[in-house]
């Protein structure tokens, strides 16, 4: 590595991943806030820690509220781009607002609308393994 460089930034450039169990738990949401934060910081990502904690928290707190089983949170960062996305035991459909939705009105779904304004892409995607059904919900940022 050349003497200039900063070593933060050149594990920054590195393709990684991390994934939290975590319990039905509403404070499991901190948890993974503040785990997230930790990872952000140690690749040197800190630009992207406010807003990726408010993303994580999101969807961490839909995937214990409205389920009754386990969650994770998994973040991945691979050229340039973060992805931060939640499992559940649910597989049915997370209720996104619609694109007209007022923020001031019903609860359901504004969690998903701050993660669709803040982030570059979003989705969601049924999953089944080992006969367990689910849903993994995510969202993407990426580095200017």
């Amino acid at each position: 590595m050349p003497d200039n460089e900063n070593p933060q930034q050149a594990q920054a450039g590195e393709a990684w991943e991390y994934s939290l169990y975590i319990p039905n738990d509403l404070r499991a949401v901190t948890v993974s806030r503040r785990t997230l934060r930790l990872i952000l910081t140690l690749h040197g990502l800190i630009g992207l820690v406010d807003t990726a904690e408010l993303l994580a928290a999101e969807l961490v707190s839909n995937a214990v509220r409205h389920t009754k089983g386990p969650a994770a949170l998994r973040v991945r960062w691979a050229d340039g781009v973060l992805r931060i996305g939640a499992w559940d035991a649910d597989p049915e459909p997370p209720r996104f607002p619609e694109e007209s939705a007022d923020f001031g009105g019903d609860e359901d779904g504004r969690g998903l609308g701050l993660v669709r304004a803040c982030s570059e892409l979003w989705g969601w995607q049924p999953l089944a393994r080992f006969g367990n059904r689910g849903k993994f919900v995510w969202c993407e940022l990426a580095t200017a």
